[in-house]
């Protein structure tokens, strides 16, 4: 009976698992973003590759350098579809980091955002940072590592006494003043 038991378990647990399973080369062929990627899905973080694989988004390192200060963007190819496009500059970045990304940026789904959206997507974001971010790891002293400390900071002080912190700081950028009219 035991071994009986033992089976079904089995059975259910690797269904259950192949259930939750994409094919990440899917989303990219570049092995960094794939990594990435397996991050995510090891984590739990479902909703990254239902969103992405809904709206048939690719993702790949890109040169941002004449967006400005840009980490990464959602964008379109010349056939409608979507991209998320990674700065290249962090081509070299840990996993952890360019998973924080492709989670920040799979959650849009709007062609132009929105305060909540960008809010929800920043959220992400940081939660991801929390959830994967290696203590016993020293980080390179990045312009993306300090931000993704900084948002980890706001969440966890947004957790802590309910105010949204990264809400207040979109609100008070003047980059998305600008994109969302306020």
């Amino acid at each position: 009976m035991k071994n009986v038991v033992l089976a079904l378990f089995v059975f259910i647990a690797l269904t259950v698992t192949q259930a939750f399973a994409y094919n990440l080369r899917d989303f990219s062929s570049d092995a960094k973003i794939i990594a990435a990627m397996q991050l995510l899905e090891q984590n739990g973080d479902y909703d990254v590759f239902a969103n992405m694989k809904k709206n048939g988004v690719r993702v790949k390192f890109y040169n941002l350098s004449g967006y400005g200060n840009v980490y990464a963007t959602n964008s379109y190819d010349d056939f409608g579809r979507r991209v998320i496009l990674i700065n290249s500059v962090y081509a070299s970045a840990p996993a952890e980091q360019i998973a924080c990304l492709i989670a920040h940026e799979s959650t849009h789904v709007l062609r132009k955002p929105n305060m909540q959206e960008e809010t929800m997507a920043t959220q992400k974001e940081a939660m991801t940072w929390i959830k994967l971010k290696n203590n016993a790891v020293t980080y390179p002293q990045t312009k993306l590592t300090k931000r993704l400390n900084n948002l980890a900071d706001l969440q966890m002080a947004s957790n802590a006494d309910g105010t949204n912190y990264i809400q207040s700081k979109i609100a008070s950028s003047s980059f998305y003043k600008a994109q969302f009219g306020i």
